[in-house]
């Protein structure tokens, strides 16, 4: 067997490999969180909000389902805070101050809203939730796509938690959303194996405290 052929062979075993592990990844992480969608857990802490970016100072229509859904399970006394996890990395772009905002408007207390500004990602929005806002029990919410990977996530670090989706209609690029969860499911698969500090702590402010002492500007 020459080494042309002997190296196609290689690289065909590799790939193999590599698709079965990332299938792999998926199935498990899919299949051990599906249980946890719901929101009937007793004494949740908090229900939690992550991001999915604005413009042109709103939420995208993913992240405006999102805050729907949390005031809805809100107002139904699911929990009795809110933790608003987003990027605010930038002075011109206050993802979390439009999220708050938005609930406002809709009626809920300023002081049971909680800003975290720097949940750059999931993994460090529940990793932040844990240890800067003291969350034990949280209802996370998301659209179905992404619930399992922060469930899985929180069942890593510990978190006692269940998610509801919120995905009452179509999103435009979905296809592609879908295929970047592949990768991000691997990625974070690895994430919660090592489980790294985030990009910033800092001082505690826990949930049962008063939100407004999470804000960066009036409200």
């Amino acid at each position: 067997m020459n080494f042309i052929k002997k190296s196609f062979i290689i690289i065909g075993i590799l790939i193999l490999i590599g698709v079965i592990s990332i299938a792999g990844i998926n199935f498990y992480m899919c299949h051990s969180t599906q249980k946890q969608f719901s929101s009937d857990i007793k004494d949740a802490d908090c229900i939690l909000v992550l991001g999915a970016g604005i413009r042109n100072g709103k939420p995208t229509p993913m992240l405006n389902d999102r805050l729907e859904q949390a005031i809805s399970l809100y107002q139904d006394k699911k929990a009795p805070k809110i933790i608003m996890s987003g990027d605010h990395g930038k002075d011109d772009y206050n993802e979390v101050g439009v999220m708050k905002q938005f609930a406002i408007d809709k009626g809920i207390p300023s002081n049971d809203i909680f800003m975290d500004h720097a949940g750059f990602s999931t993994y460090e929005s529940l990793y932040r939730a844990k240890e800067i806002f003291q969350a034990k029990k949280v209802i996370i919410v998301t659209q179905d796509y992404h619930l399992y990977r922060a469930l899985y996530i929180a069942n890593q670090l510990g978190i006692e938690a269940v998610g509801v989706s919120s995905n009452p209609r179509d999103y435009s690029g979905q296809a592609m959303r879908d295929v970047r969860e592949v990768a991000a499911r691997c990625k974070d698969f690895l994430t919660c194996i090592f489980k790294p500090e985030p990009t910033y702590l800092g001082d505690a402010f826990p949930v049962n405290g008063n939100g407004d002492d999470t804000n960066d500007v009036a409200f």
